[in-house]
């Protein structure tokens, strides 16, 4: 056997030098705190394994009560006077169609209708029950937009294009609405009358 043979067996035989106290307790902690995050893991996976997981995204909110009732009152006295003969719609689909919002500085008017213009529904902030200076607000925008997508979702209606006319408050607050309550805005387009000529001018007063 050589001397390098003879210095890596004494090397070998030598006993490592043991670990700082510190050192392990990082260890031991870092081994503990590993396990415990595969246990909240595995119990996280357990829980959800079985539940489909629910979003709010794209989920129409429920209309306040004041507007529930209001609206119910008003559809009680609808029954009331029309007549109980009625001849039966036909069922049709609606995908695809178009939103119409009239923003005016004292209301705000939606509906809803199919590519041809055909109306399906419709609501303005009278019907919700707001009166006076609340029926041009941006919150009364959401709210009966909120009520024309109700009804239009009966005839599966999904996709809108948007044609705005008006310079009202509740403009913005209407297109909004439409996507947060289901239905995708594929294209906007301002209507707004825009005076190319316009009115004779007033004459000017003399001083």
């Amino acid at each position: 056997m050589t001397k390098k043979d003879t210095t890596i067996d004494k090397v070998t035989d030598e006993p490592q030098a043991a670990e700082p106290a510190e050192v392990a307790a990082e260890k031991e902690i870092k081994t503990e705190k590993a396990e415990a995050a595969e246990q909240i893991v595995s119990l996280r996976d357990s829980a959800t394994e079985d539940k489909v997981i629910k979003t709010s995204l794209n989920q129409p909110e429920e209309l306040p009560d004041s507007v529930k009732k209001h609206l119910e009152k008003k559809k009680a006295e609808r029954t009331d006077t029309r007549k109980k003969k009625r001849k039966k719609k036909a069922d049709r689909r609606v995908t695809v169609g178009r939103a119409y919002v009239k923003a005016s500085y004292n209301n705000t008017i939606i509906t809803l209708t199919d590519k041809e213009g055909n109306v399906l529904s419709w609501a303005s902030a009278g019907i919700a029950g707001f009166k006076g200076p609340k029926k041009s607000t941006p919150y009364a925008a959401q709210i009966i937009t909120r009520i024309a997508v109700e009804k239009a979702k009966e005839y599966g209606l999904s996709e809108v294009n948007v044609f705005v006319r008006g310079v009202g408050t509740g403009r913005e607050s209407a297109i909004r609405a439409l996507n947060a309550n289901g239905l995708v805005v594929t294209a906007i387009k301002d209507l707004t009358p825009i005076p190319h000529g316009g009115c004779r001018p007033k004459k000017p007063r003399r001083v």
